[in-house]
């Protein structure tokens, strides 16, 4: 790329899938171990209630919120799916 046309970073969407799957990442692992789980469904509705509300004390711009939503988003979709089969 020649320098008249400026900087260009190719494929941006690649850093950005890797941020929120590190970020998922390190949510997953500390949750569990601070709730001693092996499983996102060996969580209770109370600790995902606590989850969200310390999520929702993280700034809006943290990577962390996508690790957080992702979790929890993980969580209801598994509970909804056994409670209804």
């Amino acid at each position: 790329m020649s320098d008249e046309e400026g900087f260009y970073w190719h494929r941006t969407h690649k850093i950005d899938e890797w941020v929120e799957r590190e970020m998922t990442d390190a949510v997953y692992d500390y949750v569990f171990e601070f709730y001693g789980v092996d499983e996102l469904t060996e969580l209770t509705s109370e600790q995902i209630q606590e989850i969200e509300s310390f999520r929702d004390d993280v700034s809006e711009y943290s990577p962390l919120q996508m690790g957080f939503s992702n979790l929890i988003n993980a969580w209801e979709s598994e509970t909804w799916e056994a409670e209804n089969d």
